[in-house]
């Protein structure tokens, strides 16, 4: 069963309204309307930090549906309301006392933040300031991404722990009841799903081996490696498109898998996947040799033209975008596909193009117009120069009704950003424009900006939730 983005904001907000809805039945000394806030502000905060460890997109349950890209963006939003919730909540209860008297209410909150009654609330409060500090700085820190990922999960960890700690020791609401069994079933429910993505992952990555068959360099600094299942290995029923994570040899934990799109088709056995060298386990790619063991968990994701029907298809490719693109065509190809389909390509120099020889023969069995772009020129060059640009972009649709098309992208975040507004521009529905980026740095596209107000109305949600809360008689 997958979640609905609809389905997925109601669940969200009914889990987050647990707390309040059953302190109402909980007696305690009269609250002011402040105090009422704040108890407010740290239930819902804590639950909503919990909910952080499975909108990670490592649950198709969660993330099936909607896509590792949109769920990404919610899970990077929510760290914002969560911390923002939680840094009020102290401030919440000193609020009528530095109203009244600013010297007394700054040492009261003091004593929030220094008394050993109270201490670790506030160490969760610093582990989650840190996570998010150190997410925002991912890119600048000097650490291996696996280090980080591990710094995550502990600072994830001690935030949750110390905040679950803090609120059956001190949570008016939580002494006892139901309010109080819920905060252990949290805490049951976080290790549940730790025990999932460390244990239950490590031992399927061990039992269900696949071996590297080969490694062909495709291009500068991009290989395509060609993965076979071991003789017990159940083959994964994945569609083209999907990404799996994937580790290798004596590091085949969950802590360091990497996530690649599956470049092939379901009708071939194995699995392939194109990789570019852009890291600390890529740049190592290259150099694996045939017979190294790999661990494979998946498959992952939406991005599938199985998901998303149109009378024509139109793959937009931007670097090492191409990899889940070309399991698209060759998926496809492997199915004799009569759809027209209309496939652009941008690299950075022509020396980065990959696959082309197998796109050029794809025309042979498909109603297929290929358009290349790339950035700099180059002597021999014949392909287009530049960008792919709204003007290219109509000159691919030339021929097709835009409306009954669908578009599925993948490349770096300005490419992504600027064709999928050129194509809703161009009349492609906004509901056919798929995309999958591996940045965030080109900015918000106008779909992201219109999913965003969603993630805003769930805000709002769980803000009415805290207001009404301490509203309440």
């Amino acid at each position: 069963m997958r979640l609905s983005g609809p389905a997925f904001g109601a669940t969200y907000i009914g889990l987050c309204l647990l707390p309040p809805v059953l302190a109402f039945g909980v007696s305690v000394a009269p609250l002011d309307i402040w105090e009422r806030a704040a108890a407010a502000l740290g239930m819902v905060g804590l639950v909503a930090m919990a909910i952080q460890f499975v909108t990670s997109g490592r649950f198709e349950a969660i993330s099936g549906h909607l896509g590792i890209d949109k769920i990404m963006a919610f899970h990077k939003i929510a760290a914002w309301w969560v911390l923002i919730a939680l840094i009020l909540h102290p401030l919440a209860y000193v609020a009528p006392t530095w109203l009244d008297d600013p010297a007394l209410g700054t040492e009261r909150l003091l004593a929030y933040l220094s008394l050993p009654h109270y201490r670790t609330g506030v160490v969760a409060l610093a582990a989650l300031l840190a996570l998010v500090i150190t997410s925002i700085l991912r890119d600048q820190l000097p650490w291996r991404y696996e280090i980080w990922r591990a710094t995550h999960i502990v600072l994830g960890l001690t935030a949750v722990g110390g905040g679950v700690h803090h609120a059956l020791g001190t949570g008016r609401f939580s002494a006892m009841g139901a309010v109080n069994a819920l905060w252990w079933v949290l805490a049951i429910a976080v290790i549940a799903v730790m025990a999932v993505l460390y244990g239950w992952r490590w031992i399927m990555l061990h039992r269900h081996v696949w071996t590297l068959a080969s490694v062909t360099k495709l291009a500068d600094r991009m290989w395509e490696l060609d993965i076979q299942p071991a003789k017990d290995t159940p083959a994964p029923p994945y569609t083209a498109g999907q990404f799996v994570w994937m580790t290798e040899g004596k590091h085949r934990f969950p802590l360091f898998d990497h996530p690649f799109s599956i470049a092939d088709s379901p009708k071939r056995p194995g699995l392939s996947l194109i990789i570019k060298e852009a890291g600390d386990f890529t740049n190592q790619i290259g150099d694996l040799p045939p017979g190294t063991v790999i661990g494979i968990d998946g498959p992952y994701g939406e991005f599938t033209l199985a998901r998303h029907q149109g009378d024509s298809v139109l793959l937009l490719a931007g670097g090492v975008g191409i990899a889940p693109i070309m399991g698209l065509l060759r998926d496809l190809v492997a199915r004799n596909d009569p759809r027209p389909v209309r496939l652009a390509y941008a690299a950075g120099v022509p020396a980065n193009f990959a696959c082309l020889p197998e796109i050029n023969a794809a025309a042979r069995a498909l109603d297929l117009q290929v358009m290349l772009v790339s950035e700099e020129d180059a002597e021999g060059w014949r392909g287009h120069v530049g960008r792919l640009t709204h003007d290219r972009l109509g000159t691919l649709l030339e021929g097709l009704d835009p409306h009954r098309a669908v578009a599925l992208i993948c490349g770096p975040g300005p490419m992504v950003t600027a064709v999928s507004d050129a194509l809703l521009d161009l009349g492609v529905p906004k509901d056919k424009v798929i995309y999958e980026r591996f940045d965030y740095s080109g900015g918000a596209s106008r779909l992201d900006r219109q999913r965003r107000w969603g993630f805003v109305g769930i805000g709002a949600g769980l803000a009415l939730v805290v207001g009404g809360f301490a509203l309440a008689p």
